[in-house]
């Protein structure tokens, strides 16, 4: 797949192709090279993330992160090819970038890459998006897992959800069936259990959490002040949005010196969820 195939197939923003097309003139790639190709395999990618980030030095706004990254998105293709993983999985999963930048410009007004530190799973084949929610090679206790991510734009739906999980199944057992797994699991504010006073029975959260047995909560943790409120999470409790009663539930518990943390959980692959309501 060629560069600008890639930017039209993800829907890149183009402020954002304008700022590429800038970088690729004014970069070599040779000396990345090494980097890059790590960045394709997952047991090296984590790592050859840090050693590219290092080689980049000085990257205002990391745009040039983001070309090299999307030059292996775009190598990263002929994998899916490989595998006949069809694209609509591709562009699926890719599109975590423009999907990013977008947030980023919700939270703080202008639009750059702050997400490099997590996208070389998508491009190293580790992550899929796969319907409504993201499906990552993990482990459980010492086995095979597979972490479920939530995107921002995810439909958390009973059905979107059901459909989602049935098509990864499906997914890993016809491209990956040497990976054997009974466990997803899920570590997301979503799944707090001190968010339930505030949801209603019929509500999605409350019908995604119920899928999982929570083993264990991060009272402290705060991480879904960027989710949640789509603003810096160092933003001033009395500042955050009222936009939605979940908002307006969640600032008040702030506000009074309290927190809703993030839990993680379990549930047994291919085990069937029952609608809510029946």
């Amino acid at each position: 797949m060629e560069r600008e195939q890639l930017y039209q197939l993800i829907d890149l923003q183009p402020e954002i192709v304008e700022r590429l097309h800038k970088t690729g003139k004014e970069m070599d790639l040779k000396q990345a090279e090494p980097w890059l190709e790590g960045m394709l395999e997952g047991e090296r990618a984590a790592r050859s993330y840090d050693g590219l980030k290092e080689l980049l030095g000085e990257d205002a706004d990391q745009i040039k992160m983001l070309y090299c990254q999307l030059e292996c998105a775009r190598r990263a293709y002929d994998g899916y090819r490989e595998k006949q993983i069809e694209e609509s999985i591709y562009r699926d999963t890719m599109k975590c970038f423009p999907r990013f930048l977008g947030e980023c410009r919700r939270r703080n007004g202008r639009m750059y890459f702050d997400r490099g530190w997590w996208t070389w799973r998508q491009i190293s084949m580790r992550l899929f998006r796969i319907g409504a929610l993201e499906y990552e090679f993990a482990e459980h206790e010492g086995g095979n897992a597979i972490a479920i991510h939530i995107p921002s734009d995810a439909d958390l739906s009973w059905e979107a959800v059901e459909d989602s999980l049935k098509q990864a199944g499906l997914f890993f057992q016809a491209y990956y069936p040497e990976y054997e797994y009974e466990k997803y699991t899920c570590d997301s504010w979503l799944l707090s259990p001190a968010l339930q006073p505030f949801l209603a029975s019929d509500s999605h959260i409350l019908s995604f959490r119920n899928r999982f047995t929570i083993l264990r909560e991060e009272n402290e943790s705060r991480d879904y002040m960027e989710w949640l409120f789509r603003v810096p999470a160092d933003t001033a409790y009395e500042k955050l949005p009222e936009e939605t009663s979940l908002q307006r539930q969640v600032k008040e518990l702030l506000l009074q010196g309290g927190n809703t943390g993030t839990a993680y959980g379990m549930m047994e692959a291919g085990a069937g969820a029952s609608r809510p309501g029946t």
